[in-house]
């Protein structure tokens, strides 16, 4: 995350998961390792987590954070927080109903998150309407399209619907940054438009939430069984450990990461259709330039038609 603050990017830092001590730790570590620019992503369903959204925003604001990117839940109760230290507020959103929302509360910046997206999924609209639709609905804030994207042809794409930038998901799991186990990696880099699945299936930990993840035989042997509410294939069957040694369970929604061991393959391999425009791992910064680059080129090409 660092690397991509480092060339020019926002780099967002994910602190959902942690407790108040690590998300201190890495805010600052994470200063340690930029000058640039990044901020951090709290998801703000309570189902999710254990750690209240409260004890996450109170941390990073002690410990320097300026910006602050919400989804699944409301950002309003901490916008006035928020803003009393000059901070900046963005919130995801997945249509123009809940855009306004956003709007009325103070939200800063909003991002419209298509159903192409990897991970967990808020829209039932792909990105391609969603966008021109949030525009249109709320036209001065800032809007950030997400979902779908992976090289400079589809930043320039959502640029010319009116969006004022782009967030990419995927395609950052495959950079030599990126704490992701490297099984996961060769999975996303493999993987073509089609291979992703869209269900509740990984549930145990945070149920009932949409995901996107690379089909894998977890999932095949879910379908295959019909796709059963309960006594799924394999319930409650130890897949993975984590470094420490502790057990992962089927149909957890837990990331397969660095020093994982067993059959990670098993795990929720969460990644968007951008997974088909994903051909190779490299470093974050050589992305971000390659990214800009075909951007820019895209935009060129389309203004001389």
């Amino acid at each position: 995350m660092a690397a991509v603050a480092d060339a020019g990017a926002l780099g967002m830092l994910a602190v959902t998961w942690r407790d108040e001590a690590a998300t201190r730790e890495a805010v600052a570590e994470t200063n340690r390792r930029t000058d640039g620019a990044f901020g951090v992503n709290i998801v703000a369903d309570s189902a999710a987590k254990d750690i209240p959204t409260d004890t996450h925003v109170e941390a990073c604001l002690e410990e320097g954070v300026g910006i602050f990117s919400f989804s699944f839940g409301d950002a309003a109760p901490y916008v006035e927080q928020i803003h009393a230290h000059n901070g900046i507020v963005l919130q995801s959103v997945g249509s123009a109903e809940e855009a306004k929302t956003a709007v009325e509360a103070g939200v800063d910046i909003l991002v419209a998150q298509g159903l192409e997206a990897g991970g967990h999924v808020q829209s039932e609209v792909a990105t391609l309407p969603l966008v021109p639709r949030v525009v249109d609905a709320v036209p001065d804030p800032p809007v950030i399209a997400a979902g779908g994207i992976a090289d400079g042809r589809g930043i320039a794409a959502v640029l010319t619907l009116g969006a004022a930038g782009a967030w990419l998901g995927t395609r950052f799991l495959a950079t030599e940054e990126a704490r992701v186990h490297r099984l996961y990696q060769q999975r996303v880099v493999e993987a073509d438009e089609t291979d992703t699945v869209y269900s509740t299936l990984f549930d145990e930990g945070w149920p009932e939430v949409p995901h996107r993840v690379i089909e894998n035989s977890t999932f095949s042997d879910w379908n295959a069984a019909g796709q059963p509410d309960s006594q799924r294939p394999g319930e409650g069957e130890v897949v993975a450990e984590t470094n420490d040694g502790e057990p992962v369970r089927r149909y957890e929604d837990s990331l397969a990461v660095p020093g994982m061991k067993g059959s990670v393959e098993e795990l929720p391999l969460y990644a968007g259709q951008s997974a088909g425009l994903t051909h190779e791992i490299q470093p974050a910064d050589e992305l971000v330039t390659t990214l800009t680059d075909q951007t820019l080129e895209a935009l060129e090409r389309a203004s001389d038609r």
